[in-house]
């Protein structure tokens, strides 16, 4: 059996067993109950009714949050010819070529996102044991292949997540700092939902939101009634 700190068991005692929250509430006592001294992630852990083994059943798609992460994303491009400089001037953190990719083989995984474009994906094929396991391999569908550096690094920059359904139909999303007001957090909060919404995929059936948990990094999992989560000009 797991054993908690008696920092996290005075926390836990002021969650109530068995209690869907509103979403609202839920969020502020997650920023009440935070006693660390940094501040801390505010993630999503939501069980859907999707089995991913299926290919009708897998949910993979990108956001942008209205209100940012509370990150400052670091970027990495591979690229070559005039898109390096165009990389550059839109505001990448690192650019390379076969130089990058050949860091990378060796260890450089300094970096939150790498981008490629297409021209080059034949050489970070590669790369695949290295990128794949820690969700860096650039992707189409997670917007991570794109001739569009300047417009995909913008976006990366202001608060777009990439989010997927783990092998047990769980999602886990990050979508703000406690730091933010409760107003952001809320938004942020609701674009997520609308776009899990909006992806669902071709093969849910029956039930499709199971359950809804609120955490933050170092704090208790609350879970929420995903119905009391509406966009505030409804």
């Amino acid at each position: 059996m797991h054993k908690y700190s008696r920092r996290f068991q005075q926390i836990l005692q002021q969650v109530e067993k068995n209690t869907l929250y509103d979403p609202m509430e839920a969020l502020k006592l997650l920023q009440t109950l935070s006693n660390v001294k940094f501040v801390e992630t505010v993630e999503a852990h939501i069980a859907l009714g999707l089995d991913p083994k299926y290919a009708d059943q897998q949910l993979r798609a990108t956001l942008i949050l209205p209100k940012g992460t509370g990150k400052k994303i670091k970027i990495a491009v591979v690229t070559q010819g005039e898109k390096v400089s165009e990389a550059l001037s839109a505001g990448a953190d690192i650019v390379g070529s076969e130089d990058l990719i050949n860091e990378i083989m060796n260890g450089r995984l300094d970096f939150d996102k790498l981008i490629a474009t297409p021209d080059v994906m034949p050489l970070i094929a590669k790369l695949g044991r290295v990128l794949g396991p820690r969700g860096l391999m650039p992707s189409p569908k997670a917007g991570t292949v794109t001739v569009d550096l300047q417009n995909a690094i913008y976006e990366f920059k202001s608060g777009k997540v990439e989010y997927k359904v783990d092998r047990t139909g769980i999602l886990h999303v990050p979508f703000g700092k406690l730091n933010f007001t409760l107003d952001d957090l809320y938004q942020n909060l609701v674009a997520l939902k609308e776009s899990i919404e909006k992806n669902r995929p071709s093969g849910a059936k029956g039930k499709y939101w199971k359950s809804v948990h609120l955490s933050s990094t170092m704090g208790p999992s609350i879970t929420i009634d995903i119905n009391l989560i509406k966009n505030m000009n409804d």
